[in-house]
């Protein structure tokens, strides 16, 4: 613990050592100078507990509450003075929160505080033009490959969820007992889709499903994760030759990484049958297998060194089968390190990695044809941690970290932040090969082959909202092609008559709601929303059957016959 956490620590146990002496409670706790943080983090923990404990009786009197607000303030209040970290301060600014709303309004009423869950957030209308934009793009690119989509309940029976996402399974969350059913939030939309296709006894299909998921998560809003987010999902159902599908999918994230032009990126792909092949030859036992699997997933997060720890301490694996794999998992290539692969002495015995290095070989042939093999690397220390895939596996990684904008106090919830200084926002996109998931929901066990990818919307907009704050450029939130607006008073009707014709010939148009708005306030409201046009009446114009049309940018105006407006609106607009 640092001086200032040390220093706020003091504060908070003296101001409740005095809450508790007026409420005659006793507490004995051995006080510790500096050097024995740990007792004094051990203090702090048992005053709180006491002060929870004693909730129904001493914390309803108000002026004992009053004195813990007071308390507490006064521990933030040192934070900020003495600048430290962003999580300390929020962390103490919430527990000032919970203890204020604990004091109730003037009316005795008990109030609460006004936030989002931890791990949620709201979106302004700015933030959801730019989401808008990314669903259109990706929309756009499902649709072009031959997609069809479908929807699915946001909960799932519990047992349908269970013992598909290996150790991630402990993120579910689980909902109570409804009328005797156990059911839970969906994690992901993979495995809805697998039931979805073996209870309607579907073979094939290509679709995607655009979605939220939940998951229990620690989340770290700056770098996009949270425990309720988007997934965009596309996959492949269908018994076709090796590797087309796939190939196909792998084309997907690279034409909507370039489209959206989130800056340079790699592909990272591997195969779950080398990994299992890899384990064997290295010595894993077969049921050390998804655990280890785990363990390599976490390379892109965690030094070698520490996954080795993981491996050989919590794992029980020795360290010469631990550095036999470390061998492996730090190899990177192409097409040529598949063939390498198939002449190595001890992978080329296993039958298993065999398969998968000659269907990585296909992969890439197929990639040079798509002309994307500049942006895809095979890399041996990809795994992807989730137990139902059984072949061919991909991530897609930004090679840049950006500066992190600072979230508002009510969408922060307690959340880890990023990296200090930038979101390093990690995989944007990820999928792979799931041969054997639609069979484990079938009665007779009959398999369906998939291939799919899911596009990480949340990361990718967390990228995307940065880049508009660091743009000059304007985010529209509305989509208005003209205002319509009158130079004079008692023109009201007018302006509700044109502004219907304009709706009625799919015009987007609006107007102010009021009986005589100032003109100049009229093209203020214009340039404050970026409404390009503006269709201005007045007496002069009604009595010459013409409309002003006002462009705002230039401020050019010309008159226009009131037949021909609609098809002038539609020209500027569209040019523009």
């Amino acid at each position: 613990m640092n001086r200032v956490n040390a220093d706020s620590c003091s504060l908070f146990l003296q101001g409740v050592f005095n809450v508790l002496a007026y409420s005659g409670i006793s507490l004995r706790v051995a006080w510790c100078g500096r050097s024995s943080r740990a007792a004094r983090a051990s203090d702090v923990f048992s005053v709180r507990r006491v002060l929870r404990c004693s909730g129904s009786g001493t914390m309803a009197d108000k002026a004992r509450i009053q004195e813990a607000v007071k308390a507490q303030g006064e521990v933030v209040r040192r934070l900020k003075a003495d600048k430290a970290s962003k999580e300390q301060i929020d962390e103490e600014v919430a527990k000032l929160l919970e203890l204020k709303a604990q004091l109730g309004g003037d009316d005795g009423k008990q109030t609460f505080v006004l936030k989002t869950a931890k791990g949620t957030r709201d979106y302004n209308p700015k933030q959801m033009a730019i989401r808008e934009k990314v669903f259109n793009t990706i929309v756009s690119c499902f649709k072009r490959h031959g997609a069809e989509t479908i929807d699915t309940p946001v909960f799932e029976l519990k047992e349908t969820l269970t013992g598909k996402y290996g150790e991630d399974s402990k993120l579910i969350y689980d909902l109570k007992d409804q009328g005797g059913e156990l059911l839970s939030l969906r994690y992901d939309l993979t495995v809805p889709f697998a039931r979805y296709l073996a209870m309607n006894k579907i073979t094939n299909i290509k679709r995607y499903h655009i979605a939220k998921v939940y998951r229990r998560d620690n989340p770290a809003m700056t770098r996009g994760r949270y425990r309720e987010f988007y997934q965009c999902d596309f996959d492949i159902a269908g018994q076709y030759d090796p590797m087309i599908p796939d190939a196909e999918c792998l084309k997907i994230v690279y034409e909507i990484l370039s489209e959206l032009d989130l800056g340079d990126f790699h592909i990272k792909v591997n195969d779950r049958r080398i990994l299992d092949g890899m384990f064997a030859v290295c010595g894993v036992p077969d049921e050390k297998f998804r655990t280890i699997c785990s363990t390599v997933d976490k390379l892109d997060k965690m030094l070698w060194e520490d996954v080795k720890n993981e491996m050989v301490k919590e794992k029980g694996l020795s360290e010469e089968v631990a550095d036999q794999i470390g061998e492996y998992v730090s190899m990177q290539g192409g097409m040529d390190l598949a063939e390498r692969l198939l002449q190595d002495p001890k992978l080329s015995q296993s039958k298993q990695a065999c398969a998968g290095l000659t269907d990585m070989k296909q992969l890439f042939s197929y990639l040079q044809l798509f002309q994307i093999t500049d942006k895809v690397v095979f890399d041996l220390s990809l795994a992807r941690g989730l137990d139902y895939y059984t072949g061919v596996i991909y991530e897609a990684v930004l090679c840049q970290t950006l500066q992190a904008p600072t979230p508002a106090p009510a969408e922060q919830n307690g959340a880890v932040s990023g990296e200090e200084g930038g979101v390093s926002v990690g995989s944007v996109a990820g999928g792979g090969r799931y041969d054997g998931l639609v069979g484990m929901f079938d009665p007779k066990g009959r398999k369906v082959p998939c291939v799919g990818v899911s596009i990480g919307i949340e990361r990718i907009f967390s990228i995307m909202e940065q880049k508009a704050e660091l743009s000059a450029e304007k985010v529209r939130t509305t989509e208005t092609q003209v205002l319509v607006a009158s130079a004079q008073k008692n023109l009201l009707e007018e302006r509700l008559r044109l502004t219907a014709e304009l709706w009625n010939a799919g015009i987007k148009a609006e107007l102010l709601y009021k009986k005589n708005p100032k003109l100049l306030t009229q093209l203020q409201h214009c340039e404050e929303t970026g409404i390009p046009l503006v269709a201005i009446l007045g007496e002069q114009e009604l009595k010459d059957g013409v409309v002003k049309v006002r462009n705002v940018a230039t401020r050019e105006e010309v008159d226009v016959s009131r037949a021909e407006l609609v098809e002038e609106i539609k020209k500027r607009t569209s040019e523009s």
